[in-house]
């Protein structure tokens, strides 16, 4: 086990960038894999969970090249990805798995994955960490079920066995919105007999939809839903990665919590249903500037220039709240440092990520001094209020367990974060950023 101190008293300033996203680095390989020819990926993330979808495509028979070696998320490098090539097999050219498919602590593998597999003829076991058999995996099993795969889980978690075969397409509305879960019914829908509709309860995350369109797959957007026709054979695509917002909203908070600070961050992706959290920090007053907008494989990108201000509370809550679900115990710490009240609302799916985050960031965070309240789904926090340095928990959450290290640029005396290595999941070489940015870190590693 390692933690991290973290002290204050230092403006963050440079230009950075930050890792390829994780969301397009997973979907890169799941439909690089099915589809025809050559997919070369740049700037993909070796960062845990993404490498868990590349051992589960290798473990099916997907020759993925890699010309040079691909860093282990555990030594504090990533930041600016690598380069692989996919082989891709088609829609029916997998293989057999010789075992069960560990899926590590990714639910977007296990997820997605599954719409994959529900349409092979043969039988697949999907497995993953303590962490992941948590997760409820009965949402994605459901409409699989009702398509004609046969899906077992474990009273609704992992592990899953899926004997896939002859799907039928189905008309579908999400209960929950959930991209994965969306993701995974338009994968199993290009297996179909016939066309499949999902629709939404309000927009979630859509870069399955635009990397299917980019590689000539079927998908319509009709009737309020997505459609997607079956039998379209996939096209290989050369697809660069753009930077990770999710990552790069760390750095965002920093710089707009820790005075003095001005920092750009080059690159990013600014995909509309992911920016959520960029329109909140906005409407609070923080001082964000986009610039050099541009194109990336189909996906907006655009610089991010961050300068420290003060902020004002607000509520977030109804459609905005899947264009910000992972960056919302984030959003809890600056409402710290915001001048009033905030309430976070409608975000129940936080009960149900790599941990209770409702639970686990109400905890640490009033460990530092916050004022802060957990709600059944979300919270209400009271600011702005110092904080101080205490001795807190990532619970092997890794947004949890950046956001304690941004919260320890701001607290008086020492943070130390205990259990970083999880930080790996989605953002390796994030304290090696912040340092380059000036910010006082140090990680230590301490007995098991």
């Amino acid at each position: 086990m390692s933690s991290l101190s973290v002290r204050s008293g230092t403006p963050l300033r440079g230009r950075v960038r930050v890792p390829g996203d994780k969301s397009i680095s997973h979907r890169a390989l799941l439909l690089g894999a099915i589809a025809e020819g050559e997919s070369r990926v740049s700037g993909f993330l070796p960062a845990a969970d993404c490498l868990a979808t590349l051992r589960c495509l290798r473990g099916l028979g997907v020759k993925i090249e890699t010309p040079s070696p691909i860093p282990s998320p555990y030594a504090g490098e990533g930041s600016q990805g690598v380069t692989l090539i996919v082989h891709g097999r088609g829609l029916h050219g997998l293989h057999p798995p010789q075992g069960p498919l560990d899926c590590g602590g990714s639910g977007t593998t296990m997820r997605l994955l599954s719409g994959i597999l529900a349409g092979q003829p043969f039988r697949s076991v999907l497995t993953g960490n303590a962490q992941l058999s948590r997760r409820p995996m009965a949402r994605v099993a459901i409409p699989l079920r009702q398509m004609g795969a046969r899906v077992t889980d474990t009273d609704g978690h992992a592990p899953l066995l899926i004997e896939g075969g002859h799907l039928r397409g189905i008309d579908y509305t999400l209960p929950v919105a959930s991209a994965q879960v969306k993701s995974a019914i338009l994968l199993a829908g290009l297996y179909a007999d016939g066309p499949t509709t999902v629709r939404e309860p309000v927009p979630t995350r859509d870069h399955t939809e635009r990397m299917l369109q980019a590689m000539g797959g079927g998908l319509r957007i009709a009737d309020c839903g997505l459609r997607i026709e079956p039998g379209e054979r996939l096209q290989a695509l050369d697809i660069v990665v753009p930077g990770d917002f999710s990552s790069a909203a760390f750095l965002i908070v920093a710089a707009t919590l820790v005075p003095g600070s001005e920092v750009t961050i080059a690159g990013v992706g600014v995909n509309p249903t992911r920016t959520g959290a960029l329109e909140v920090l906005k409407a609070m007053g923080a001082h964000i500037e986009v610039k050099n907008e541009g194109d990336c494989g189909g996906e907006p990108v655009a610089d991010l220039r961050v300068r420290a201000g003060e902020l004002s509370a607000m509520e977030i809550g109804g459609a905005i709240i899947p264009r910000l679900i992972d960056e919302l115990p984030l959003l809890a710490l600056v409402a710290t440092q915001a001048r009033g009240m905030t309430v976070i609302r409608d975000a129940a799916e936080l009960r149900v990520k790599e941990t209770d985050r409702i639970a686990t960031t109400v905890a640490e965070l009033r460990k530092l001094g916050a004022q802060i309240e957990a709600r059944p789904d979300g919270f209400v926090v009271r600011g702005p209020t110092p904080l101080r340095g205490a001795e807190v928990d990532s619970h092997g959450d890794h947004r949890l367990a950046m956001t304690l290290a941004v919260a320890g640029l701001l607290a008086e005396e020492e943070t130390r974060v205990h259990d970083v290595e999880c930080i790996a999941d989605s953002f390796p070489g994030f304290v090696e950023t912040l340092r380059r940015l000036g910010g006082k870190l140090k990680t230590q590693n301490r007995a098991c």
